[in-house]
């Protein structure tokens, strides 16, 4: 059932580009969630009984077992993504409810994870629960508009040194130059070059609308059905 509750900003990270990451810590410990799972932030004050303020849904990067601190990641993109970059700073207080959100990843099945920019925040909690005896496979196609917005890279690759189940490609749309990142954007057409056995695993998209369009299309002409193919579309 979720719950609304006050948070206190600890901490606001700048990737660049415009690109956040803020760290809340709740005013008491947060309702369980399941990975993929995503909160409502309200950046105005909330009076039990009150209408709910203004809200954006973030998908909770942060794992279920940091009940005591959450951590969300942004981009800068509209009216009140602005506001997030203008208006907030270690110290200041917002109200989040939570948890919300069915885009759960089926840990019994083979996976492939289609993630672009800040979309990668609704797998960043399976990942991180991942165990060295996994019996499944999990392919991660993970990309950005460059290397150093591969924000989470560093987590995937901890992961995949303890996990064999893991493997991840990573692309970048500009400064590829050596570096080991494809360039360019994930596309339907490399997915299938590098699965083994494409049309045996399920889909999972997270990123922006273009992007998802795009591979829902290019993974449907390829033969993957919907029952393969699952999509974070509540942004």
């Amino acid at each position: 059932m979720p719950q609304k509750f006050r948070c206190q900003v600890t901490d606001i990270l700048e990737h660049g580009e415009r690109v956040y990451s803020v760290i809340l810590k709740p005013e008491k410990v947060a309702p369980r969630f399941l990975p993929g799972q995503f909160l409502h932030l309200a950046l105005d004050n909330y009076n039990p009984g009150d209408f709910w303020p203004d809200s954006r849904t973030f998908s909770i990067a942060s794992a279920p077992d940091e009940r005591h601190n959450l951590r969300i990641t942004y981009a800068v993109k509209g009216q009140f993504t602005s506001r997030m970059e203008t208006e907030l700073c270690p110290g200041c207080e917002v109200w989040i409810k939570m948890p919300y959100g069915e885009f759960i990843v089926n840990a019994e099945n083979d996976v492939c994870l289609l993630a672009g920019g800040t979309g990668v925040t609704a797998f960043t909690a399976f990942l991180t629960g991942l165990s060295a005896e996994h019996p499944r496979r999990v392919f991660l196609f993970y990309g950005a508009r460059s290397p150093d917005l591969l924000i989470y890279r560093p987590l995937v690759d901890v992961v995949q040194q303890r996990c064999s189940c893991l493997k991840a490609r990573f692309f970048a749309e500009q400064d590829t130059e050596g570096t080991d990142c494809l360039s360019g954007r994930i596309e339907a057409a490399i997915v299938f070059g590098l699965v083994s056995n494409p049309l045996s695993v399920t889909y999972y998209i997270a990123g922006p609308p273009e992007m998802i369009n795009e591979l829902t299309s290019g993974l449907g002409q390829r033969g993957v059905t919907q029952e393969h193919l699952v999509i974070d579309a509540w942004e």
